[in-house]
């Protein structure tokens, strides 16, 4: 059961996001800089100063992954495993519907900065907070799009204290949640291709994240 004040802070920041602001929030794996349109996302990329070729992720329950995602059954199957069975955060990346009303929001850029050969990664179970603002994005139809609040390469931060000034400065809502869950990883979460088992990121969880798909799909991720 998600609290009201999860709930509250929840619904503060998805309704700056959705009037095309920008908002740090609480993941378990860290906070994140997040935006729900193309000028949002390409300010937090300039800010950030990323590569060119790092996708943006998007915040997504198992709701939104059905929405978009076209997997296997095995795909699927390595999905509810690792988030269900396990309740562990992932992000996930797998082929997705480019036509759907979610990502129709954005414009062709946009979806250019956060899709890869017709492939979307998709920050899953990453808590509560995570989970209400995943409600409020596929009830109201408008996806919400980040990456780690941070400078490119500075590493993941877990406390608000710990961010650059000039990425809390591009922010119109900031949501402290205090010290984050996978703190002790020192890292964000681990991506993996849930088709191809091709691992994209090494992160937090990682190690019990390869053990699963070894026990359970008889797969040895390789990084």
């Amino acid at each position: 059961m998600v609290s009201d004040f999860i709930k509250q802070d929840a619904l503060r920041a998805f309704d700056i996001l959705k009037s095309g602001g920008i908002a740090i929030i609480p993941m378990d794996v860290g906070y994140t800089c997040a935006g729900g349109s193309g000028k949002a996302l390409k300010k937090i990329f300039d800010t950030k100063q990323r590569q060119a070729s790092k996708r943006n992720a998007m915040v997504g329950d198992l709701a939104i992954a059905k929405e978009l995602y076209e997997l296997s059954e095995r795909g699927w199957d390595v999905i509810n495993t690792i988030i269900g069975d396990y309740d562990l955060p992932l992000g996930a990346v797998g082929p997705c519907r480019l036509d759907h009303p979610l990502l129709n929001v954005l414009d062709k850029e946009a979806i250019q900065a956060s899709t890869k050969d017709g492939t979307l990664v998709m920050l899953l179970n990453a808590g509560p907070f995570h989970a209400e603002i995943c409600k409020l994005s596929l009830k109201q139809v408008h996806p919400v799009f980040g990456s780690s609040a941070n400078v490119s390469l500075t590493g993941t931060k877990f406390r608000i204290e710990d961010i650059e000034k000039e990425i809390t400065d591009i922010a119109d809502i900031i949501i402290d949640h205090g010290l984050r869950k996978y703190h002790f990883y020192k890292q964000s979460s681990t991506l993996l291709n849930v088709e191809t088992f091709e691992v994209v990121r090494r992160g937090s969880n990682y190690e019990i994240i390869a053990d699963i798909c070894k026990r359970r799909f008889d797969i040895d991720l390789v990084v």
